[in-house]
């Protein structure tokens, strides 16, 4: 059985491994050793609630969108920084991936660039500095663009950044740098990991230790365990900890944990709502 283990300030490799560690995942980060970590597998918040434009707030109420669990936050987090303290917050933690894995290791850090007073925010910025090898692109389905600025938006970023003696599993360089992966439709979490995804990345690697600290409903996990890996997640929220606990250990992990269950269609609009447009 999967455990939920409660942060304390000190941490050991051998206590969080194959477990839940429920705190922030930079203080918990911080509390590793140095290159214990074989891959890295994430995708923070978006900051999608920081808008300067007409797009995803709150007070959202756009048709079937009005009612999107995304545009209430994340359990615990309001997904609102000011611009650059987020890039600085962001730049902290993939710091600390970078600390963490071994020296042919690597991580994949999944985030979206963003239209913000008519101009991208290239989230790319985040990454400067860092040892990137490559850009992946993976290709999801639009939905709706309500800016006649520019083009729908179907696309994310993520960013391979890895030590120098880094390598694919055999044959998986097969793989293109576009993956054409559909959204997660049936996971009560507000943005979710397609296990598609994390299949390709888990499988495409070598590494026996896979951690994931911005773990949400443990998607990294259920890959990590269907490819014979070790996983560590890192989880702020207890609600998404005892989600992923609940999914791990086959439970009902979704309709326990979906605060919608009874609305008419409560994975698709919440899923689908990434789409909508760039300038949130």
């Amino acid at each position: 059985m999967t455990e939920i283990i409660e942060f304390d300030g000190k941490i050991s490799l051998r206590e969080c491994l194959n477990n839940i560690v429920h705190g922030d995942c930079l203080e918990v980060m911080r509390a590793l050793p140095e290159k214990c970590i074989d891959v890295v597998v994430t995708s923070p918040p978006y900051n999608l609630l920081n808008s300067s434009g007409n797009g995803l707030k709150q007070s959202t109420k756009v048709g079937k969108w009005k009612n999107a669990a995304i545009k209430d936050g994340y359990e615990n987090y309001g997904d609102n920084m000011p611009y650059a303290e987020y890039i600085s917050w962001q730049r902290e933690c993939v710091a600390e991936m970078c600390r963490i894995i071994v020296d042919g290791g690597a991580v994949f850090y999944n985030n979206k660039n963003r239209v913000q007073n008519g101009l991208i925010e290239n989230r790319g910025v985040i990454l400067d500095g860092f040892p990137l090898r490559q850009i992946i692109t993976w290709k999801r389905r639009g939905a709706i663009n309500f800016n006649p600025g520019y083009f729908l938006p179907t696309t994310e970023q993520i960013y391979l950044l890895c030590g120098k003696n880094f390598k694919l599993a055999k044959g998986a360089n097969k793989h293109t740098d576009v993956w054409e992966i559909q959204q997660e439709m049936k996971n009560p979490h507000p943005a979710p990991f397609p296990v598609e995804l994390t299949d390709i990345i888990v499988s495409s690697t070598t590494g026996k230790i896979i951690l994931d600290p911005f773990a949400g409903s443990g998607t990294t996990a259920i890959s990590a365990k269907k490819f014979g890996r070790d996983f560590i997640l890192i989880e702020k929220s207890l609600k998404y900890c005892k989600m992923a606990k609940a999914r791990l250990d086959g439970g009902d992990w979704r309709g326990d944990y979906d605060s919608r269950k009874n609305s008419a269609k409560p994975f698709q609009e919440r899923v689908l709502v990434l789409s909508l447009f760039d300038e949130y």
